[in-house]
């Protein structure tokens, strides 16, 4: 599927799904198949009912990601999803699937402001060893980012197109919604909540 679609449809970030998760039972078969896929993330659901997830990219298992969340809510459409970090908070609410998340879970990341969407169009891929969050403000007042992602892993995946985990910090480290536009055009929706969570939404689309 594709978390992060844009409002036609269009873009989001290619996530591969094991709906079965048992016919994938170690955490090495796991890992060679997420590095076979080469996407950015893989979930393997090991429980449909609970919403149990496994995540890894292609050289990493990771207690949580934002857009593999997102997308098992909206395949599983359960009110829940655990995690190894904790439990998210997933709903649907007409076109877009949402997850509530603790930032504090989220891998770190260099948040890297830049003055314009102009200069974050134009950056080229950095060499490998830092996650970097590029990002400017298109409309402040409207709460609206351009941004940009380079995991940095040297695992193939230069540029990711649509980062629910950064996501999640920018929107804490600002405090405010947010509505960003990444990559070639996905678009990703952010809004904190009082008790320190952030929810995290998005359009799914099944690729054909």
């Amino acid at each position: 599927m594709r978390v992060f679609c844009g409002p036609d449809g269009e873009h989001g970030n290619r996530l591969g799904v094991v709906r079965e998760g048992a016919f994938v039972p170690t955490v090495a078969a796991r890992q060679e198949l997420a590095r076979q896929l080469g996407f950015s993330e893989t979930v393997f659901v090991d429980d449909p009912e609970r919403g149990t997830l496994d995540i890894y990219t292609p050289t990493l298992r990771l207690p949580f990601a934002g857009y593999p969340c997102v997308g098992a809510a909206w395949l599983l459409d359960v009110p829940e999803l655990v995690t190894g970090a904790g439990v998210v908070g997933a709903r649907l609410d007409g076109e877009f699937s949402w997850i509530e998340a603790d930032p504090d879970w989220a891998p770190p990341r260099t948040l890297r402001r830049y003055g314009s969407p102009v200069e974050v169009d134009a950056l080229p891929v950095p060499p490998p060893g830092e996650w970097i969050y590029a990002w400017a403000w298109e409309d402040e007042p409207a709460g609206r980012v351009r941004a940009r992602a380079f995991p940095g892993r040297d695992d193939g995946i230069d540029e990711d197109e649509a980062t629910g985990a950064a996501a999640l910090l920018l929107t804490a480290e600002l405090g405010r919604a947010l509505n960003i536009t990444q990559g070639r055009g996905s678009q990703l929706l952010t809004a904190p909540q009082p008790d320190g969570m952030v929810e995290l939404g998005g359009r799914v689309e099944l690729e054909r």
